[in-house]
């Protein structure tokens, strides 16, 4: 657990409710208490990393103690920027014209299925790459695992279409090319497409606009998928309740990340009772987690798998986060990088 300081992207995921942000927000003050810079990201939905904070982040950069920052992403926010961005973009490119038509489409694509997390994973990705310049260690506190995987599998989604649109673009160059040749007369307000411009010169120049729009974006989420796929770089946490419904779930997760060729690092099994509790309704409450504890040593044999204790009280501050964080990685003040 203490080489994971030395990554500079850690994501920490698993069914909702498991314990993800606890463990997130412990490992990344530990990294903070070795002397490490770093910011720690909530991509869910539901935010609670400020609660375990006991701090306000929302969607900028908030310290939160001595070497570590946190943010908590606005998926609305985020598809907001992300239209904004695309009618900015196209507006550059069509005639004025088609303006109206632009932001009607994009207005109603804002609600269309996958362009929140389209969105979210754009920020993600300029995060993975833009906070490395700034950050010793990036740690992702994800949504649940499924929000999670679709996420993950974007990049390469992302980056397919890029390459269909830079080939329908490469195309449409060269039959403009071929209309030049046999230099068919146009109308005044024939713009292809609706384009703007309409001689040689301005279509030269909207292609170009077009191929580093789509070329940028597609070197963005190659990117990110690279840093994804990186064992050197990033390390990915399952976090797991002694509970059947986790385990099913995790199962899943494991074989849909190895699928992806996500570098699953560790498994942490959280909320395990401690030793010393009694009474006959916690005796068998522990029978049932230990079959569940055997399951989790026979189906993720081929993960280091470290245990967190279940709690007496909430996490809600830093000191109990330093302590769940010595748990991990003992004596991590005396790690250097």
């Amino acid at each position: 657990m203490r080489s994971l300081l030395d990554k500079r992207i850690i994501f920490v995921g698993g069914k909702g409710g498991v314990g993800k942000t606890t463990t997130a927000s412990a490992m990344a003050l530990m990294a903070a208490d070795s002397g490490r810079k770093v910011l720690i990201v909530s991509t869910d939905l539901a935010h609670s990393l400020g609660d375990v904070f006991g701090v306000r982040i929302g969607n900028s950069e908030t310290s939160l103690a001595k070497g570590l920052w946190g943010l908590e992403i606005d998926p609305s926010t985020e598809a907001d920027h992300h239209i904004r961005s695309v009618k900015a973009s196209l507006k550059q490119l069509v005639a004025p014209k088609m303006y109206g038509e632009i932001d009607r489409q994009l207005d109603l694509a804002k609600d269309a299925p996958g362009t929140v997390e389209a969105a979210v994973l754009e920020r993600m990705a300029e995060l993975m790459a833009d906070a490395m310049d700034r950050f010793d260690l990036v740690v992702f506190d994800t949504a649940p695992t499924g929000h999670t995987i679709r996420l993950l599998s974007l990049p390469e989604i992302m980056a397919a279409w890029s390459d269909g649109m830079l080939k329908h673009q490469d195309k449409s160059k060269r039959l403009g090319q071929i209309l030049n040749i046999f230099k068919r007369a146009q109308p005044e307000e024939y713009e292809l497409g609706m384009m703007s411009g309409n001689n040689d010169e301005d279509g030269q120049s909207r292609y170009d606009r077009i191929n580093e729009i789509l070329l940028t974006r597609r070197r963005k989420f190659y990117r990110a998928r690279d840093l994804l796929t990186d064992s050197d770089t990033t390390a990915f946490l399952l976090v797991i309740n002694p509970e059947r419904l986790p385990i099913l779930e995790s199962k899943k997760a494991l074989s849909l990340l190895q699928k992806f060729d996500v570098p699953v690092t560790a498994m942490i099994v959280n909320r395990v009772l401690p030793d010393d509790v009694e009474g006959d309704f916690l005796s068998r409450r522990r029978l049932q987690e230990q079959k569940y504890m055997d399951e989790i040593d026979r189906e993720f044999a081929i993960l280091p798998r470290f245990s967190l204790p279940l709690l007496s009280h909430d996490v809600q501050d830093v000191d109990t986060l330093r302590w769940i964080g010595n748990l991990l990685i003992p004596e991590a003040k005396e790690h250097t990088s």
